[in-house]
């Protein structure tokens, strides 16, 4: 069966529905591709500035457990009155 297709100010006629069928089949699958392409691309900006993100609170976690170690251990100090460090196995 010939059909004509009408795009705006063009006109194609006499063009097999089959091929009027396939040419919006896949207009549709390139279409939903390059959403999914979009999607993708800003899903993983936003996965790495997330990975930075934990990548900065682990190391602040880090820093913030060396420094309570070592109040920990300057608190031993006071408390026992010497000037001699404590030694400590689990140190950091």
């Amino acid at each position: 069966m010939l059909v004509s297709v009408n795009l705006g100010i063009y006109t194609f006629s006499n063009i097999p529905l089959f091929y009027v069928i396939v040419a919006s089949m896949v207009f549709g699958l390139v279409l939903s591709y390059l959403v999914h392409l979009v999607q993708s691309i800003s899903t993983s900006f936003t996965l790495r500035d997330k990975n930075n993100e934990i990548k900065k609170d682990k190391d602040e976690i880090l820093e913030l457990t060396k420094r309570v170690h070592q109040l920990e251990l300057e608190n031993e100090k006071v408390r026992n009155g010497t000037d001699s460090e404590p030694t400590d196995q689990n140190a950091l």
